[in-house]
């Protein structure tokens, strides 16, 4: 048995057990069960491209690089036992709980300052909890700590020059906070290792699978598990969770066995209905009174963007939502419809090629596009970007109408199963205009594409081949905006 083995817990393993006790269970006994989603390597990569700016920020620093967990341990006692200098994945250990701090700086008292290197841009709830782990076995272990900090991403910070990140993160001390963590981190240990001495223990699936992290073992847990009603209550929006509560209570799981005196809101009794009749509604008088003064051209438009943890171009700011991709169907009143569309797949900021595309688009008429907020800031900051084309970006953001409301408020399918998301309504109207043929699927898939093909080991076959799906996907989402009116009116 290695010595990281019989070390037993770390930080992520204690995280676990306070998500799901059978979380841990399963990564101890079954780690073989777990699947986890296409985002995950995305998202570990990010972490560590965080992970990495935050130690060349702090100078003067050694790296404990020792794979190997004992030589890990042994090497930080030693570099401890030099000169006090700032030390990246410091290893310690107290109880059979082993951690790794990210930042490890020494203070001009003779204590440490613990920074735990977080790739939000605030501190959460599971990150005081990081921390706290960290600090009871740092101090335990004989380290005098004499601040501890959840070191994020500072939202407030704008790249200005390549390669220059000084600010990108921010400090926020929780010395005082973890105090009354820590000092239930004994009981929760013992806990935690009586549980994975015995069986798999049983929990049901719930909300705990999916906060604060998605658990990589739903598919595990879910297995032979009775089907659910066919129309739970819980796909009415927003308080459907809540409600669905409240009738299991009364032995009611199914929103068709609802009676009719529920007392549901106009939305919610508009969805019941529907679902129970299976008739679809639709007021097609409204939507035309609603969208009578959109006038042509009409522009159906939409944004494929990117979010970058550390800022890649001049202007940029953390996890700021940047368009590579635009689509625009533009229709004219006699019925002639033209496309136009930009991707930039070199790897370079790509918002000077949209906006000047964006540019080109007419001067008059309607632009539309589905939950237009989103939309209509990505204008905005195309414009903030790019000054030469402010005045027709702004233009068109002054000009965007949101067709999502309309729908919502004048048309359900049952088949919608409480949502108004445009890959939600379109099979209910244009079912051969269906997402599941393309090789892109949603906007997940785009940036998982698009994060592919700027990778600098992309063969150009590979990218070609990208671009086309992406050409793809984007165009489809513009064209069923358009369907999807015309389809609500005839």
């Amino acid at each position: 048995m290695t010595k990281s083995r019989r070390i037993g817990l770390s930080k992520s393993k204690i995280a676990a057990y306070e998500q799901c006790p059978r979380r841990l269970w399963l990564q101890t006994h079954a780690p073989e069960e777990a699947k986890f989603d296409d985002g995950a390597e995305a998202r570990f990569a990010a972490g560590n491209d965080v992970g990495e700016i935050a130690r060349r920020l702090v100078s003067g620093g050694v790296l404990v690089e020792e794979e190997d967990l004992g030589a890990a341990l042994e090497a930080t006692q030693r570099h401890l036992a030099e000169r006090p200098r700032p030390l990246f994945e410091a290893t310690f250990q107290h109880d059979g709980v082993l951690v790794r701090a990210d930042v490890l700086s020494p203070d001009k008292k003779g204590g440490w300052h613990i920074a735990e290197v977080k790739s939000s841009t605030g501190v959460k709830d599971p990150h005081l909890r990081d921390l706290a782990t960290q600090v009871w076995v740092m101090e335990a272990a004989g380290l005098t700590v004499s601040c501890a900090a959840v070191r994020h991403l500072d939202r407030d910070f704008v790249l200005r020059k390549a390669g220059r990140y000084k600010g990108l993160f921010a400090d926020t001390d929780l010395t005082d906070a973890v105090r009354p963590i820590i000092a239930g981190r004994p009981t929760l240990v013992r806990a935690a290792r009586a549980m994975l001495s015995k069986g798999e223990p049983v929990r049901e699936p719930g909300p705990h699978c999916h906060a604060p992290y998605e658990c990589e073992f739903q598919d595990w847990c879910g297995r032979g598990a009775p089907e659910g009603p066919e129309w739970g209550i819980d796909l009415l929006p927003r308080t459907g969770a809540k409600l669905a509560a409240l009738w299991a209570e009364k032995g009611i799981t199914d929103l068709c066995d609802l009676p009719d005196d529920a007392e549901l809101s106009p939305l919610h009794e508009r969805i019941r209905r529907v679902t129970v009749t299976g008739k679809p509604h639709v007021d097609r008088k409204a939507i035309r009174a609603e969208t009578a003064a959109w006038t042509y051209p009409r522009i159906w438009i939409d944004f494929e963007t990117i979010a970058f943890p550390v800022p890649r171009w001049i202007g940029t700011s953390p996890w700021q939502q940047v368009p590579f991709q635009v689509s625009a169907h533009v229709e004219a009143r006699g019925g002639r419809i033209d496309h136009v569309e930009e991707l930039d797949l070199s790897g370079g900021d790509p918002r000077p090629a949209i906006a000047a595309r964006l540019a080109a688009l007419p001067k008059k008429g309607t632009v539309i596009a589905w939950n237009a907020g989103f939309e209509k800031r990505c204008f905005r900051e195309l414009a903030e970007a790019c000054p030469y084309h402010a005045e027709a970006l702004l233009d068109l953001e002054r000009r965007t109408v949101d067709l999502l409301p309309v729908a919502r408020n004048h048309y359900y399918h049952r088949d919608q199963r409480g949502s108004w998301s445009i890959k939600a309504v379109l099979p209910t109207l244009a079912p051969e205009l269906d997402y599941g043929g393309l090789e892109v699927k949603d906007g997940a898939d785009a940036q998982t594409a698009y994060m592919e093909a700027i990778a600098p080991d992309c063969s150009p076959e590979r990218r070609r081949a990208i671009e086309t799906a992406l050409l793809a996907y984007c165009a489809r989402d513009t064209w069923a905006m358009l369907e999807v009116l015309r389809r609500m009116i005839d």
